[in-house]
C-alpha cells in the first residue's frame, strides 16, 4: 500500500479514500461475521452472546436482618430505609442480624416441603 500524505490531499481525494476505507471494513466485518456463523451459534443469536437463566432466579431467601418493628430484610437489593436510618445513627447493620439457626432451620423445612411436592 502506498503511503499517501493526507495534509496535501484535496477535500474530494479524502472523501473518496473515506468511502474506500468504509467499504472495505464493512466487507471484512461480513466475511468475519460469515465465519463465526459457520463455526458456531453466532448467526442465530444476531451477533449477540446468551446468557443461561439460573436455577436460583426469582427463588425467596430466608431474612438475614430483622428490624426494630419487625420488619425483614434478605440482604439483597436495596438497603431499606430502616436500616439505612438506624446505621446513620450509628448502628451496625450487625445488630440486626437474625440468629443463623432460627434462619437455617426455616430453610431446612423449605427444602423438605418442596421435595414432597416433586414426589407426589
Amino acid at each position: 500500500m502506498a503511503k499517501q500524505n493526507l495534509a496535501s490531499m484535496s477535500v474530494d481525494a479524502l472523501l473518496q479514500l473515506r468511502d474506500e476505507i468504509t467499504s472495505t471494513l464493512s466487507r471484512r466485518a461480513g466475511d468475519l461475521k460469515r465465519q463465526l456463523a459457520r463455526l458456531g451459534d453466532w448467526g442465530s443469536s444476531g451477533g449477540r452472546t446468551t446468557t443461561r437463566k439460573t436455577s436460583l432466579k426469582g427463588r425467596k431467601v430466608a431474612p438475614k436482618y430483622r428490624g426494630p418493628n419487625g420488619e425483614t430484610w434478605a440482604g439483597r437489593g436495596a438497603r431499606p430505609r430502616w436500616l439505612a436510618e438506624a446505621m446513620k445513627s450509628g448502628a451496625k447493620p450487625d445488630d440486626f442480624l437474625i440468629a443463623k439457626g432460627a434462619a437455617a432451620s426455616r430453610k431446612k423445612t423449605a427444602v423438605k416441603r418442596s421435595r414432597r411436592r416433586k414426589a407426589a
